[in-house]
């Protein structure tokens, strides 16, 4: 007995520890207490403080946006920019987003595994996905592109067959527009060449890509900028993404959804 409770204690020391420090797990939502002393997530960023845009082309429809921690807002208290950009437009939200989970198709909780779980007879106007730094620290392979039209057709365990995967299942279940996006730059060798694996899938399939890895311009902040936006090198504070990303990343989403076409 005394053993089993050591375990216990032992599971819910580290369930906790997980939450607190990544904000995974049950307890994820521990991680606000380690976030919310950042100036950037200080209560005048709160949705509940957004301005409407007008007659916005997002007005009414259903966005899916698909990712693991940058999407979530792990380090803003749960607030990311897809929060954002539905509060501002109008928009309805789908945020399927898990801390720690890859594009790569290793196990059920993969971009893959969760996308297949939301209901196809559900209307969906549009798919935002991350290209997850988590794939940077994993050993899956990143492929190569096959243009195949048929989503069994893929090897879904490397890069490049996830993407193409994400992109036709998308296609062929929602008739909906595909946009990827990138993370900023920050020191991963392994990152940029699953950006330029990626740049070539959207060449290759024709869809869109915000590709803030790539622009010089955008990630080029200044200090103060840097402390706060930023609560690392890759997660943003509520300060980021809303006065960084969502400036970025909004005019594109309108564009993409002015410019509907069906699959």
């Amino acid at each position: 007995m005394i053993i089993v409770l050591v375990i216990i204690l032992l599971l819910i020391a580290w369930t906790a520890f997980c939450g607190f420090h990544w904000s995974r797990g049950p307890l994820s939502h521990l991680h606000d207490l380690k976030t919310a002393r950042r100036p950037g997530n200080n209560r005048i960023y709160a949705l509940s403080n957004q301005n409407a845009v007008p007659d916005s082309p997002l007005k009414g429809k259903r966005i899916l946006f698909l990712g693991s921690s940058v999407t979530y807002g792990s380090a803003s208290m749960r607030v990311s920019f897809a929060d954002y950009i539905c509060v501002r437009n109008g928009a309805e939200m789908i945020k399927e987003a898990v801390p720690g989970t890859t594009l790569a198709d290793n196990g059920s909780s993969s971009y893959i595994a969760r996308l297949k779980r939301i209901k196809p007879n559900m209307k969906v106007d549009l798919l935002v996905c991350q290209l997850s730094t988590n794939d940077a620290w994993t050993s899956s392979s990143l492929g190569e592109l096959s243009g195949r039209k048929e989503p069994d057709e893929y090897d879904t365990s490397s890069l490049a067959g996830a993407i193409e995967f994400i992109i036709v299942y998308t296609q062929k279940t929602w008739g909906c527009p595909v946009v990827f996006y990138t993370s900023p730059r920050f020191i991963s060798e392994r990152y940029g060449q699953m950006v330029n694996l990626l740049n070539r899938a959207c060449d290759l399939w024709q869809i869109s890509l915000i590709d803030m890895w790539n622009d010089e311009k955008f990630c080029a902040l200044s200090e103060d900028q840097q402390k706060l936006y930023k609560a690392d090198d890759i997660h943003p504070t509520q300060a980021g993404y809303l006065e960084w990303w969502t400036p970025y990343m909004e005019p594109v989403l309108c564009n993409v959804l002015e410019k509907k076409q069906e699959y």
